[in-house]
């Protein structure tokens, strides 16, 4: 059963049988949580750092941040009974698509958004495929807890 996350969304199950998928991440950064044992998983699509950027946006859609998504998504994989101590974080996409100056890096901005929060909850990074300049989907089994990442024009590989 495929559960797709859309841009600005973040989802979480505990079906064994789902499988959460995300497209387009280029400067937006798709990051999945896995609770090994009790096989609880979520997904966030985030397109920008931080909701200050546009604080009733992020009251909106909490989920087009970094700094208000990521909180709520482990937050609801904690709900269905998952423990950060076991979670597993995989990240891909933070690429820079367009030719701009370092002041509209944002697939770079995102990524360290991302660190931050990440840190500031004394979680790790297990997998990436972060930056460059190319186009990818993200897919997490919550069977197995894989995460796939398929590259525009380079094939899938296993973070």
């Amino acid at each position: 059963m495929n559960i797709i996350v859309g841009i600005g969304e973040y989802k979480v199950t505990d079906n064994p049988a789902a499988v959460l998928i995300t497209y387009s991440l280029s400067s937006c950064i798709g990051v999945t949580v896995y609770d090994p044992v009790v096989k609880v998983g979520g997904m966030l699509h985030f397109m920008l750092p931080e909701a200050r950027i546009n604080p009733d946006r992020a009251k909106e859609r909490p989920g087009m941040f970094a700094d208000t998504g990521l909180p709520l998504l482990l937050e609801e994989c904690q709900k269905l009974g998952a423990d950060r101590r076991r979670m597993s974080v995989k990240v891909a996409g933070g690429a820079q698509i367009l030719d701009a100056g370092d002041h509209f890096k944002i697939g770079k901005r995102n990524y360290v958004a991302l660190r931050k929060v990440l840190w500031q909850n004394r979680i790790f990074i297990d997998g990436e495929d972060i930056g460059g300049c190319v186009n990818r989907t993200m897919r997490l089994e919550l069977s197995t807890g894989k995460v796939l990442v398929k590259v525009l024009g380079d094939g899938v590989k296993e973070l």
